[in-house]
């Protein structure tokens, strides 16, 4: 059942079993399993069923570290959250990315890969993926065409992995017919969380309070609340839900906020193809990315470098991604721009200030970019390609100086704090953009493929405009067994406080060099398969949820129209180890 907020009668008082905070990937997933496993759920979302400038003004904040923009066109506050600007790349969290590596500070999960393994099982139907499988091999094989094929590497530092691609799954269009026939979730539109309520001694969270933009008043009561709003948002509304702790919710040891992480992408150097090497499109984002040619089994693919695991133990390095980036006739042009934002309007993907007018005149105004850049887009002609180069994205470290505090002076319309986001990266960033380079460029060349000049190491200068990152916010409210290190336990919930949980990229610890929305989903699995257990509460046969729990791994989701996974530890062999 789907509510506006803003038509409630004033000053309601909204009871329930859980209360989740946010409709995004994590929110959605859970309150579709709390459906299925019969627990009366209120979800709510700031914003309504599309983008609207009043909603999306209240991410904006200040930027105070390196140039990073995390408000505009990075991420939606409407229902389906990120994924309505989600790309849909796909692949699980590496094994050695749950591991505590002695070269990288405060690394590591309280958990290995096969305490999430079933969950990342369970993501492929929810993320429309394909088989359980990211063996490079198999992919070669099932593709089956000359131009999308492994490339030899010979030095034994690098691997090449691969990644899946969901359609992408708009979470707000994909299961808003499902919630809203939902019998036992109610999502309440345009419902902003003002602030979470706790006991006299900050233990227990008694309520959350609401409010809409158009001024209606509104309170949930709950036995379990859990904060889904982003890695960004999740540390912003306990910072400031400060009226019980001064420091904020789950703040006694001055951590939330902290360690926020980004993927950083850089692209460097100039790739030259020896005579005779055919384009491969399996390494290329320019032909992988959602390419019908570089798919199977219904599942589209790409391939990306990586280093291996010796190799990141034997020099210190983070772990990394690395691809060729082909660039064509009129890219970077004024009609090309407007050419990509009208295919990311097909792809439903949010634009904020977009025109759709302004766009067409853009693109009739520079005619020969606009067509060349679209007839090379459309036919992959290689004679309109102009040059190619190397892109990568980097691990981040978990600095406890890059992080999202409260702004002193800047307010929303709710007189809420906004944000101040402080990105920090340091010189292991740096080496590690420096050696994934120079170590494919030598797989490159060593394999007769191709020739690379590389741009000057970044190790020991400035960061150069050029650095991006790739709006995967995470880390601030991290996960540890340790309240002196952590801000949640294994479990997602925050220490010293019964009730209150944390969903979302926000609770990484660690954060590896793939991408987040897989794992996001897999840790609202788990979550939610937790919550059932705590809650224990009876189903519509009688049974308690703890007495189903001990019957199987996932026989605590055994309603009729859900499909169970029970997984043997070796059906996982594709997503913990490569060929």
């Amino acid at each position: 059942m789907f509510i506006d907020t803003r038509t409630v009668e004033p000053n309601t008082v909204i009871e329930t079993t859980v209360c989740i905070i946010g409709a995004g990937v994590a929110g959605i997933t859970l309150a579709r399993e709390m459906s299925k496993a019969g627990v009366d759920t209120c979800m709510l979302e700031s914003g309504g069923f599309g983008p609207d400038d009043e909603t999306r003004d209240l991410y904006r904040g200040e930027s105070v570290g390196l140039p990073y923009a995390f408000a505009d066109g990075s991420r939606s506050r409407y229902f389906g959250g990120s994924s309505n600007c989600w790309g849909g790349w796909c692949r699980p969290l590496d094994p050695w990315d749950f591991e505590k590596r002695d070269w990288i500070a405060h690394s590591g999960w309280p958990f290995h890969l096969d305490e999430l393994a079933p969950y990342y099982a369970r993501t492929h139907e929810l993320l429309k993926l394909g088989p359980q499988n990211f063996d490079p091999a198999y992919w070669e094989r099932e593709i089956g065409r000359d131009d999308v094929r492994r490339m030899p590497l010979a030095t034994g530092d690098m691997r090449d992995t691969v990644a899946q691609f969901s359609p992408p799954v708009r979470f707000g269009k994909a299961y808003r017919e499902e919630l809203s026939r939902s019998k036992r979730v109610r999502v309440f539109l345009y419902a902003n969380v003002l602030n979470i309520d706790a006991d006299a001694q900050g233990t227990t969270i008694s309520r959350v309070r609401v409010g809409t933009v158009s001024g209606r008043r509104m309170t949930v009561s709950a036995r379990i609340f859990v904060l889904a709003t982003g890695g960004i948002e999740n540390a912003r509304l306990l910072l400031a839900s400060n009226n019980v702790q001064a420091a904020g919710l789950g703040n006694a040891n001055d951590l939330v906020g902290r360690y926020f992480m980004d993927h950083p992408r850089m692209m460097s150097g100039k790739v030259r193809f020896r005579p005779g090497i055919a384009r491969n499109k399996l390494y290329d984002i320019k032909y992988h990315y959602q390419n019908a040619a570089v798919s199977a089994h219904g599942t589209k693919i790409s391939s990306q470098f990586a280093p291996k695991q010796e190799l990141m133990e034997r020099e210190k390095l983070l772990n990394s991604r690395v691809w060729l980036y082909s660039r064509w006739y009129g890219e970077g042009s004024a009609g090309s721009e407007a050419l990509i934002r009208c295919k990311e309007a097909l792809l439903q993907k949010d634009q904020p200030g977009r025109s759709l007018k302004a766009d067409i005149a853009t693109m009739a105004m520079h005619p020969m970019q606009t067509v060349g850049y679209g007839l090379t887009r459309l036919l992959q002609w290689p004679a309109l390609i102009t040059g190619v180069t190397l892109q990568a994205i980097v691990e981040a470290v978990p600095d406890p100086d890059s992080r999202v505090t409260l702004s002193a002076d800047q307010r929303d319309c709710f007189g809420m704090p906004r944000v101040r986001v402080a990105w920090r990266l340091g010189e292991q960033v740096q080496r590690t953009f420096d050696r994934t380079f120079a170590l494919l460029a030598q797989e490159l060349q060593m394999a007769g493929i191709a020739d690379v000049e590389l741009d000057a190491p970044l190790e020991g200068r400035p960061w150069p405009a050029k650095l991006e990152g790739t709006w995967h916010h995470m880390g601030t409210t991290r996960m540890h067994d340790s309240p002196r290190e952590g801000v949640v336990d294994r479990d997602c919930k925050v220490h010293g406080i019964s009730n209150l949980y944390v969903g979302g990229s926000s609770v990484f610890p660690t954060v590896g060099a793939n991408f987040p929305t897989i794992t996001i989903a897999a840790l609202a699995l788990r979550l939610a398969g937790h919550l059932v257990r705590q809650l224990d509460v009876p189903d519509v046969i009688g049974t308690t949820r703890a007495e189903a729990a001990n019957s199987s791994l996932t026989s605590v989701h055994a309603a009729p129209e859900v499909d169970t996974l029970p997984i043997a530890a070796a059906t996982l062999t594709p997503l913990m180890k490569e060929q």
